[in-house]
Formats: structure tokens, sequence, C-alpha cells
């Protein structure tokens, strides 16, 4: 009998023990994969990268965070500017067209130093009341990616700017892109973007000083 109730508690045991490490699992896998960190760390220059899920066709996603030293309506001049020279300081881009625009759709194409014989075509959709931008890459086959498009989203920071940046994508090495941890890989590239956008939005701040938003 005492041999029966041992072995019975045993097996409670080994169920609950069970349940608890499932619902442990099911409790991490439910976390997001980061939590969002203090906004001190925007004030002092950093950009916060984050995976997020991808889409149910596959493919791989993250959503990039920053602050600018410049007010909001000066940042959204600076990133809907579409004909301008200052794109071509940033080093991974090759070549920078303004293609048309139509009301609030522009479309635009660009060459990136990774793939420089390919043209990428995007169409921005712009929403000046919420200063967001929504983009799609519309010519995918073209520049050998299955997809790409995301959107930017601004946001008044009290005198600053906090832009959130989200993208899903995919294309052959977008895997080994996205977890290469050293130069050449996905968050070394978005921090330069970030430090790139940051440095040349208070170098050309005066001249979107004023004007309208559109």
């Amino acid at each position: 009998m005492k041999l029966l109730m041992s072995h019975m508690l045993s097996q409670i045991f080994s169920i609950c023990t069970l349940f608890f490490l499932l619902s442990s699992v099911n409790s991490l896998a439910a976390q997001p994969l980061k939590v969002e960190p203090k906004d001190e760390k925007l004030l002092n220059g950093e950009s916060l990268i984050y995976r997020l899920e991808p889409e149910a066709r596959g493919g791989q996603a993250y959503k990039l965070v920053y602050l600018v030293r410049a007010n909001v309506d000066v940042v959204w001049r600076f990133k809907t500017d579409f004909n301008n020279e200052f794109v071509l300081t940033n080093k991974f881009i090759e070549e920078n067209r303004f293609i048309s625009r139509e009301d609030n759709v522009v479309i635009t194409e660009a060459k990136y130093l990774n793939r420089p014989r390919v043209k990428f075509r995007w169409r921005t959709t712009l929403s000046p009341s919420s200063y967001r931008l929504d983009f799609v890459l519309i010519n995918p086959e073209k520049s050998e990616q299955k997809f790409h498009y995301g959107y930017i989203q601004l946001e008044a920071f009290g005198q600053n700017t906090k832009v959130t940046h989200v993208a899903y994508f995919d294309f052959f090495w977008a895997f080994l892109w996205v977890h290469y941890p050293w130069s050449g890989g996905m968050s070394d590239f978005l921090r330069y973007m970030a430090r790139w956008e940051q440095e040349a939005i208070i170098l050309s701040k005066e001249k979107y000083v004023g004007q309208s938003a559109e």
C-alpha cells in the first residue's frame, strides 16, 4: 500500500513538474523579444533595435527606434524631401532618383552599395497629419527580393523627434544578414543609418525651418 501511494505521489509530482515547465515555456514564448528600454537611452543617442515576428509567409522583420535632435516638423520635411542630393552622403546609397509624385504618393528609385547592379523602386505614401510614411518595394523580383515594406512613424519627444522604423522583408540571404553580428550585418547597418540621419538633419536643419509641411 505504501509502495502504491509512493508511486502515485511520484506520478502526480512528475505531472505537476511537466505542467509547470510547459507553462513556463509558453509564458516565455508569449513575451516580446525585448522589453522597451527607458527613454534615457534614446536621449543618450542610442539606437534601439528589435526583432519582430515575421509575416506568415516568412521573411524577417525589425523595429528601429532612435531620437533626432530637431522638432517633428523639421524631421518630417527632411524625410519627405525626396528630390535632394544630401542622401548621397550616406555611404550605403550609390544613387537616388525622384521619379514622380501624385497627391501623397511618391515613387523613387535607389541603388545601394551592397547591390550596385540592382535598382530598387519604392512607393511611399505620406500621411502628414500623423507624421507617418508607409513604404513598399514595387519591383521586388527585379530587386532580387520576395517582398519589402513597412512604415516610418515620427513622434514629438519634447523638442526632439522619436523615429520608429518598422520593416518586413525577405530575400535569399535575409536570415544570415539579420543574425550576422559584425560589420555588414543588420544591426551594424541600422545603427549607421540612424547615426547618419541624426547628423544629416542637424547639418541641414536650417533648410527646413519654417517650411510648410506637405
